[in-house]
């Protein structure tokens, strides 16, 4: 027969799978002899035996049973006993913390006759029939499913009669009556009575924490910190201590350390005469833990002893639930505790100083996610409103400006030293200059590997996406948001980090560790504990941290943030602003001569920026992709074309010539799927001069470098290839333009070939491919859209919600790398490339390169190196030294 109870004697921490973290963590406070009420725990294996059959587990009561009756001879009562009785309290438990997401009832075993028998044996009869009427309210609303709101409104009318202001100023007869009022709601609003039997009460109240697991809160909560579901919850079984007694009880939270900036100290909150769940609750005003001194001396000075034991033995912040009853001190919980970023990275740098914990165990215990929200700036939370809107939290920080709706406008106001925010339904190239010039970028539609999202992020822009309350009328130039009409010009603040938007400028706090990483100065403090974990992460690591970066400002800003080179520098960005009409006139060309011409106008621009980057990123590798998007993407659109057209005809005007052309161009081109049509080495292949162009550049770029005592390192990496012969093509190309302006220029000008692996059967037939590849580079965002048949800019908004509601997925494709899927492909090819060309370089350019959790499975899949955003840089380095601790993706407690 399965064996499903534990007493607490006989659990550990280390059982916390088993037992859940509370329960585990009260067996271990049990061992070390601290003064914990004793108790069992009700293991994960029945809650998930529960779930799945939808009923108790075979022989679960039996053992409870056994279990209780040995907690009653050791207590020298009964459950429920007339005259003295014994209570429990009964308390969720997973294995990972998720506080207020399940359910708690206490007082188990009080009823008619016991709470009289309580009132003796306490000699006070108010406590007992407050801890009966907590018991129905618990009861009833967790177990018996009444709504919580009934109970609290007859509690509110009772106090407006009594002219209470709180439940304290209610005496026994109103607190027994409102037990019977109590009772009565339950039988008006479920047809059955309160149990009177305190076997029933156990029995039932085990189950309601069982059904708690998939509580909607709870499952919300889980898909929010990436909790599985299929872990279930753990149930606690403690005798009752009693904080409830008088003015020489009460119950409190205690920090070994601050949680919110890690300092030492005494922080936490006491609230007299109270139970727990009043401290959690608020239901009145907590005094601060120091003020327990003067009001129980002894009692402090125990609770501040077991304190330095627990964080002792933990080595790391505990978060400690106590009870006093009549001055006895009573440890109800404790658990390694919750804290922001800012105390994540100074605890575990003091604790190495304390020689609790080696370094190694420091940068463990911090994480990306922490990392990524110290570097940006952020709100002063305490100064802000309600939100207008929530988004998708797509690219952190924190931007004050006015609202515009469309690019022209924010470069025009940008000009003019106004700050302001792109507000757009979802943006595209053309909303290039714009997001450059905004400080935030805010769409209705999209999700974090939108363009407006990937394109933010590498900027290191604040960006929100998908916030679906706002009604975006870029033709009124305004938008809409819970009843609230925003005009272009007005000034909202958009908080990047939790994916919030708010009317009016909200304080700003700059951020000390981005000044860290862009000027390498620190000194006491949060900057020193971020500087000592990255310096420790670059000694232990061994993948290779480079930037996704197309200008030379974004490749200086990435060198600073310790990038070893660009893993991917996008050529098509460069195709934009004024040179579109270059493009276009290549597009247009009728003749080899027109569409020479148009080159040539394009080579010079190319080689400037080229060697703005290779100057950037002298002696550091720079890998440039070959032209990748279909050239449609840089003509109008067709339907504005298309209007434009029939709206000169309409007034009599003579249709523009070049607007015809255009269109014609559009219409020849229209592809009904077009990310999976012409573009890529497929373009490059069937558009003469192209990758000749682009490559020249280069070259001549390498030139002017090494003339100028430069050491440029460029590699030219071909996208979307699906075939080795595809890439053979190329590559022929490519080495005779470079042989050309070697021997034009007498400067020898060698650049590694290699290729983006971003469809499946590239990953498949790697093999063959390496055999013309000096590198492989993945294109892990192309390569999701590919494996899954998904449109990345379509189905995060259409339907990605419903499959992370229904458990489809844990977190998008696009976030973190599918491990099974897409992440299969990428062993696959690493595997057969390297076997067909051994000491073939590898890297990943997706915008995974930049994710924590995704970095350790690159890692362990054996790449050289991850590109990332620039912004992700030190979020990349730090995790890639996480990983060669074999640490977890996110050990990281600020969550």
């Amino acid at each position: 027969m399965a064996h499903y109870v534990y007493e607490f004697t006989e659990g550990g921490r280390d059982m916390a799978d088993l037992l859940g973290g509370k329960g585990a963590n009260l067996a271990e406070m049990t061992r070390m002899g601290l003064p914990v009420p004793p108790g069992f725990t009700v293991s994960t294996e029945a809650c998930r035996a529960f779930l799945t059959t939808g009923s108790e587990p075979d022989g679960l009561f039996r053992e409870i049973s056994r279990h209780l009756t040995a907690l009653e001879q050791a207590a020298g009562r009964l459950l429920g006993q007339p005259d003295d009785p014994l209570l429990l309290s009964v308390r969720s438990g997973g294995r990972f913390s998720m506080p207020g997401m399940m359910e708690t009832i206490l007082d188990i075993g009080l009823n008619d006759d016991s709470v009289l028998g309580l009132a003796k044996s306490s000699g006070n009869e108010r406590f007992a029939w407050d801890s009966y009427r907590r018991l129905v309210q618990m009861f009833g609303s967790t177990v018996m499913g009444v709504d919580s709101a009934l109970f609290e409104g007859t509690l509110a009318r009772l106090k407006d009669v009594r002219g209470a202001a709180y439940d304290l100023h209610l005496d026994a007869t109103d607190l027994a009556g409102l037990v019977e009022a109590y009772k009565d709601l339950i039988h008006h609003e479920t047809g059955e009575d309160f149990p009177q039997l305190p076997a029933e009460q156990l029995r039932r109240a085990v189950l309601a924490v069982f059904e708690s697991w998939n509580g909607e809160r709870a499952r919300l909560y889980r898909r929010r910190e990436h909790i599985p579901d299929d872990l279930g919850t753990a149930v606690n079984v403690q005798t009752m201590v009693f904080g409830n007694l008088g003015p020489d009880s009460g119950s409190g939270v205690a920090f070994t350390r601050d949680p919110a900036t890690g300092a030492p100290g005494v922080y936490g909150d006491y609230l007299p005469n109270a139970q727990g769940e009043d401290v959690v609750a608020g239901i009145r005003n907590t005094i601060p833990l120091d003020g327990l001194k003067d009001l129980d001396p002894t009692s402090y000075a125990q609770l501040r002893e077991h304190m330095r034991t627990l964080e002792t033995h933990y080595r790391d912040l505990c978060d400690i639930e106590f009870t006093i009853e009549r001055g006895r001190l009573w440890m109800l919980q404790t658990r390694v505790g919750k804290r922001t970023a800012e105390a994540t990275f100074a605890i575990a740098s003091a604790l190495v100083d304390e020689e609790l914990i080696t370094a190694d165990e420091g940068l463990a215990r911090v994480g990306g996610d922490g990392l990524s929200r110290l570097m940006f700036p952020r709100f002063d939370t305490s100064k802000v409103g309600q939100a207008l809107a929530h988004g998708i939290p797509a690219s952190p920080g924190a931007a004050v400006g006015a609202a515009v709706f469309d690019s022209a406008e924010a470069v025009r106001r940008a000009a003019a030293g106004e700050k302001v925010v792109l507000v757009r339904q979802e943006t595209t190239p053309d909303d290039l200059p714009g997001m450059i010039a905004a400080q935030a970028v805010l769409t209705s539609r999209g999700g974090k590997t939108s363009h407006a999202a990937v394109v933010a992020r590498g900027m290191g822009k604040v960006c929100v996406c998908g916030a679906e309350e706002l009604g975006v009328d870029t033709g009124a130039r305004r938008f809409t948001a819970d009843g609230t009409t925003v005009e272009e010009g007005t000034v909202i603040s958009v908080d990047g980090s939790e994916g919030a938007v708010y009317l009016g400028a909200a304080p700003l706090v700059d951020s000390s560790v981005m000044r860290y990483f862009e000027t390498g100065e620190h000194s006491v403090g949060l900057v020193e504990a971020v500087a000592r974990a990255m310096n420790r992460a670059d000694g232990v690591r061994r993948l290779g941290v480079r930037a996704n970066a197309d200008t030379p400002e974004d490749a200086a800003r990435a060198r600073r943030f310790g990038a070893e080179g660009i893993g991917l520098c996008r050529t098509e960005h460069m195709f934009l602003g004024e040179r579109r009409q270059l493009v276009e006139a290549m597009i247009l060309a009728r003749t080899d001569a027109e569409r020479e011409r148009a080159l040539d106008g394009l080579l010079p621009l190319q080689r400037e920026d080229f060697v703005g980057i290779l100057e950037a990123m002298d002696g550091l590798p720079v890998t440039i992709r070959l032209l990748d998007p279909p050239l449609h993407e840089f003509l109008p659109d067709r339907t504005e074309l298309a209007v434009r057209l029939a709206a000169a005809e309409a007034h009599g005007n003579p249709p523009s010539a070049h607007d015809s052309e255009l269109l014609d161009a559009v219409n020849r081109m229209h592809e009904e799927n077009p990310m999976l049509g012409l573009r890529g080495v497929r373009l490059g292949l069937v558009a003469p001069g192209l990758v000749a162009m682009q490559v020249r550049a280069i070259a001549e770029a390498v030139v002017e470098r090494k003339r100028a005592g430069g050491d440029p390192r460029a590699e030219i990496m071909v996208p979307l290839i699906d075939t080795v012969e595809e890439l053979r093509l190329v590559r022929e190309e490519v080495e005779q333009v470079l042989a050309v302006v070697s021997n034009a220029s007498g400067v020898p000008v060698q650049c590694p070939v290699g290729t983006m692996i971003e469809l499946p059967r590239a990953a498949l037939t790697a093999g063959s491919i390496a055999q013309e590849a000096e590198f492989f580079s993945f294109g892990t965002n192309d390569l999701t859209q590919t494996t899954w048949g998904f449109s990345r800019d379509d189905v995060e908004a259409a339907f990605f919600s419903a499959y992370l509601d229904k458990g489809i997925f844990k977190v998008s494709p696009f976030e973190t790398i599918d491990r099974e899927g897409v992440g299969r492909l990428v062993e696959i090819a690493i595997a057969e490339g390297r076997a067909a060309h051994p000491g073939l370089k590898i890297g990943v350019c997706g915008e995974h390169g930049g994710d924590p959790e995704s970095v350790h499975f690159f890692h362990a899949a054996g790449l050289d190196y991850v590109s990332c955003s620039p912004f992700r840089v030190p979020v990349a380095r730090l995790e890639a030294g996480r990983a060669a601790l074999h640490g977890p993706a996110d050990n990281d407690d600020s969550k």
